[in-house]
């Protein structure tokens, strides 16, 4: 059976390492074998489980294992040939050396590949739970997210790739004066192809993978996980909770952190009101630095109940869909509770505001969407459904 695979994401800074190391931790004690992940550039999980980790799974504690690994080990594994056909390029076009290497990796890249080792551990079978802190943002997951584009370049360009080179050859020498690609660079693209259908494959697989957004209580960090979560939507990744850290006790009222305390209390409302009916996970500010196997365990306390394994699946659909097209898009959203005339709805810039008997749930749109207008909106057995155009109309829609 495939192993239960939990991603999570978040802005950087918010405490996501610690929120996937207490999971991880959780999982083993559970009586799970259980490997933590870092792809995270920036690694932190060392200091999370106070081990000493590296670019190979090491054991930590019965049935836990970490991980950081090492993207340019990565690249060198995936992306040699290509590299060094371009860097020799650059060079002989006079590009210094170090500039040369440098653009031999395109931005993100190094978290891509990091990210592919993901799809080994997946194959080996040799785990129950990958539990994986990804990069700080869900840029990486988008570039997993055109499973057609790349079985377009597999189906209808690589059977053919002599021919065309063989063709291109001449031409390109002549005009460009620069050398055509051997098949090693060829190689190196095909087999990141079809690595990306891969990985899309096993991140879509909702009964196994899910994605889990750690955020702050704050504005900015809210704003960023609602964009980060419309894409996922978008992309079909099933986020199946989201976790809000750091958040200050009823206890501090009162006192130096009570303005604090109401703010984020606020920004709680709004945390509800993006991501409903997805399960939001509270864990407190807690007075001790979250690092070691005592201080994740009381983390995971707060995150997770006893009826509330850390390994299931939280929630198992989709909560917005969005479909778009040349000039049409749709967003439908669950609203299982919701009566026919019950709703209302606006558009405020990208976002479309939907309230339903009082309750106010925020649905943050792609920037394209930002001009946008409902132009209708129709409720039927238990799920919303707007159409937007792309013309100027009315910012208002009625139900149907």
């Amino acid at each position: 059976m495939a192993p239960r695979t939990i991603l999570f994401t978040g802005k950087g800074g918010v405490g996501k390492t610690s929120v996937a190391a207490a999971t991880a931790q959780r999982c083993a004690r559970d009586g799970l074998r259980t490997l933590v992940l870092s792809t995270d550039p920036a690694h932190s999980m060392s200091e999370a489980l106070e081990a000493e980790l590296g670019a190979e799974p090491a054991q930590v504690s019965d049935r836990l294992w970490g991980q950081e690994v090492q993207a340019q080990e990565e690249m060198e594994r995936n992306w040699s040939a290509m590299q060094e056909w371009l860097g020799e390029m650059l060079v002989d076009q006079g590009v210094d050396r170090i500039s040369a290497e440098e653009l031999t990796v395109p931005p993100g890249a190094d978290e891509l590949f990091s990210l592919l080792a993901l799809k080994r551990h997946h194959e080996a079978g040799e785990f129950d739970v990958l539990v994986v802190d990804c990069a700080p943002t869900g840029e990486t997951l988008r570039l997993l997210s055109f499973p057609d584009v790349a079985r377009w370049w597999l189906d209808k360009v690589f059977p053919f790739e002599r021919q065309i080179m063989a063709a291109a050859r001449p031409i390109v020498r002549s005009v460009l004066d620069v050398p055509m690609p051997g098949a090693a660079v060829i190689e190196d693209v095909r087999g990141l192809v079809g690595n990306l259908i891969a990985m899309n494959e096993i991140l879509r697989d909702r009964e196994r993978a899910t994605i889990r957004l750690v955020m702050n209580p704050d504005k900015m960090v809210i704003g960023e996980a609602m964009r980060t979560f419309t894409y996922l939507n978008l992309y079909g990744y099933l986020t199946d909770a989201v976790v809000v850290n750091r958040v200050f006790p009823d206890a501090v009222e009162g006192t130096y952190f009570g303005a604090w305390r109401e703010r984020q209390r606020e920004h709680l409302e709004r945390v509800h009101s993006a991501f409903a009916p997805v399960p939001v996970l509270l864990a407190p500010y807690f007075e001790a630095e979250v690092a070691g196997p005592v201080m994740l365990d009381r983390l995971a306390d707060e995150l997770y109940s006893e009826e509330q394994a850390p390994a299931a699946v939280l929630h198992e659909s989709l909560s917005t869909e969005l479909t778009v097209n040349e000039r049409r898009a749709q967003v439908r959203l669950q609203m299982p509770f919701a009566d026919r005339g019950d709703v209302s709805l606006k558009k405020i810039g990208p976002e479309l505001v939907v309230r339903v008997d009082g309750q106010k749930r925020t649905i943050m749109l792609p920037p394209a969407l930002a001009a946008w207008r409902p132009t209708e909106a129709r409720l039927a057995d238990g799920t919303l459904v707007v159409t937007l155009d792309e013309a100027e109309r009315s910012s208002t829609a009625d139900i149907g």
